[in-house]
């Protein structure tokens, strides 16, 4: 009502309305305790000399929403809550959902606490779906450090208020199936009020999963399951992410909406799982351009980078949009829709594309995570890295990689070694390497033996101890030595990627917080992980590093490698390496 001055206006702006999916000409916002108080025509406030009113002068730009991000991971970014704050913020995202079953699956139920101590500290509104499939399979399948059983679920929403909905149900098949864990897990949800996110592949299973409470997916990879997914009444989280990648299903998940003529009202774009590097680049900012890119409205993309990400978690009321009393979460944009300043809660902590004094203090004050957290990689001592080659002929189950997507399929190879050959022949001859999964939390000791084809290593070996969803460790390569190279620096690191050429480690990420996070700065990780990234490509890997990752992720179609053996998906087999019928 103009009663009061406001602690700040910013003046001379367009105003992106993701209420009316309107730009409005020449307003100004005045901000009072963190808040948006008003928006007024531009020039509207006029304090008297001595009051004490800053002013920003936006010069014409466009004046929208923090992002809101309904589906991230913030371990896949091999960084910390309070290091993440700060590309999120360089792009315009000031509140995420995150679901931190990674280190669920190292850590328990302790470790989800310890993301959410580390996330309180963050200059970020970040909330916790909580982790809802931890083991991501059952123990028949591979073996995980933590195993959320649906009382410690139901504790996780009690103790913490950032607990605001149960994270993605990645065991789709047992919940159409009925499984009594996997409806116990979403009890706990659906009795306190709580929205469920869900992880579904395949049409047939989506009006069962929906049925059983499911509510929202980020796994819409065409245009069909999209559209599927939205008549059954579950919202629809858009991926968008670096297109080199297997997370980059936007462009044809939006078709439903561009082509088919649904409604986008129940549809978010997210980022899912972005690393260190891709974050900078490929940021919620990046995927909302893209959303324009695909075919809508700038207006009607920025909404559904922000209002209906709010909406969807019913916090509409407060971020999401710009209007009274809503906190003052704003970004300036240029006509591109590209961030160049960022408010979060009234405070300028991004200022023409760089980090304020205010964020570098914030981010100075990191939290550090306990001593155990760095305890977590407990290989066993001398681990057989390589199969033995068969005497006579067999038929081996082959992991065939299919870049970039996210699916692996399963072949069946006829291998007859020559009288000569060793294993260098063999996979020479088949276009082959070696993917070995070894038990890393100091449970088993497990270890098993696969072969991958068309992965293109040419020699040497990479590693990682990110290994989806369990996080054992992964290791590819092209002989035994360079695969024993590679685990030595993984158990010296902590946790962590490397590449191995030639017994020397030419690249590497230290993760030694939970085998899964570094403990550094946002800027000098995403470093690192483009000199990681440029030694894979040169090593002639064809998945990125983080398709890698999922190759021992057993929920997702149609093979995959665990510590406990090759699973096929959806039928849940164990298969041996070798037939030798």
């Amino acid at each position: 009502m103009g009663r009061e001055l406001p602690d700040l206006v910013i003046t001379g702006a367009r105003v992106l309305s993701t209420y009316t999916e309107r730009i409005h000409a020449s307003r100004e916002i005045w901000v009072k305790a963190g808040r948006i108080a008003a928006i007024k025509p531009a020039g509207s406030c006029r304090p008297q000399k001595d009051a004490k009113v800053a002013r920003f002068d936006a010069r014409g730009g466009i004046l929208a929403p923090g992002l809101v991000d309904p589906h991230i991971h913030i371990e896949s970014s091999m960084m910390t809550a309070c290091a993440y704050a700060e590309p999120a913020l360089l792009n315009g995202t000031t509140t995420i959902f995150c679901d931190s079953h990674e280190i669920g699956n190292v850590c328990d139920a302790k470790g989800i606490e310890w993301m959410l101590e580390d996330a309180r500290r963050a200059p970020l509104s970040i909330f916790l779906t909580v982790p809802s499939t931890v083991p991501a399979t059952s123990k028949k399948f591979e073996t995980a450090g933590g195993d959320l059983v649906p009382s410690k679920i139901g504790r996780l929403f009690d103790r913490w208020p950032e607990a605001v909905a149960l994270g993605e149900k990645m065991d789709y098949v047992q919940v159409a199936m009925g499984d009594r864990r996997s409806h116990a897990v979403l009890a706990q949800a659906l009795r306190r009020g709580r929205p469920v996110s869900g992880h579904i592949y395949g049409r047939e299973f989506v009006a069962a999963c929906a049925a059983s409470g499911i509510s929202d997916t980020h796994e819409a990879i065409d245009r069909a399951i999209a559209d599927d997914f939205l008549e059954n009444g579950v919202w629809v989280f858009l991926r968008g992410g670096n297109p080199s990648t297997p997370w980059n299903s936007l462009p044809q998940a939006i078709r439903a909406v561009t082509e088919l003529g649904a409604s986008p009202k129940r549809v978010c774009v997210c980022t899912d799982d972005r690393d260190a590097d891709d974050l900078f680049l490929f940021g919620m900012d990046w995927v909302t351009r893209s959303a324009v890119k695909a075919g809508l409205r700038p207006a009607v993309a920025w909404s559904l980078g922000s209002l209906h990400g709010a909406t969807r978690f019913g916090m509409d009321g407060d971020i999401g949009g710009l209007a009274p009393a809503r906190r003052a979460d704003i970004v300036l944009l240029n006509d591109s829709l590209e961030p160049q300043c960022t408010w979060y809660g009234g405070e300028l902590v991004v200022s023409n594309r760089r980090v304020t004094p205010v964020l570098e203090r914030a981010l100075s004050r990191r939290y550090r995570y306990p001593r155990a957290s760095y305890q977590t990689v407990r290989l066993p001592k001398d681990p057989v890295l390589v199969p033995r080659l068969p005497g006579r002929p067999v038929t081996a189950n082959v992991i065939r990689a299919a870049a970039p997507g996210i699916i692996l399929l399963h072949e069946r190879i006829r291998i007859a070694p020559r009288p000569a050959d060793g294993w260098d022949q063999v996979l020479a001859r088949h276009g082959l390497c070696f993917v070995t999964v070894v038990e890393r939390h100091g449970l088993s000791g497990a270890v098993a033996h696969g072969l991958l084809k068309d992965f293109g290593l040419r020699d040497g070996a990479v590693a990682s101890s990110v290994g989806h969803d369990a996080h054992n460790i992964v290791i590819a390569g092209r002989n035994g030595g360079d695969m024993r190279r590679a685990i030595d620096e993984i158990r010296r690191m902590r946790g962590g990627v490397c590449v191995v050429r030639r017994g020397r480690v030419v690249a590497k990420v230290a993760l030694p917080v939970a085998g899964l996070m570094s403990d550094k700065r946002a800027t000098v990780v995403a470093a690192q992980t483009t000199r990681l990234k440029r030694a894979w490509r040169a090593a002639g890997c064809t998945l990125p590093y983080m398709g890698f990752n999922l190759i021992p992720l057993s929920v997702i179609p149609e093979i995959r490698i665990t510590d406990k053996g090759i699973v096929t998906v959806p039928g849940m087999r164990i298969l041996p390496l070798f037939e030798w019928a």
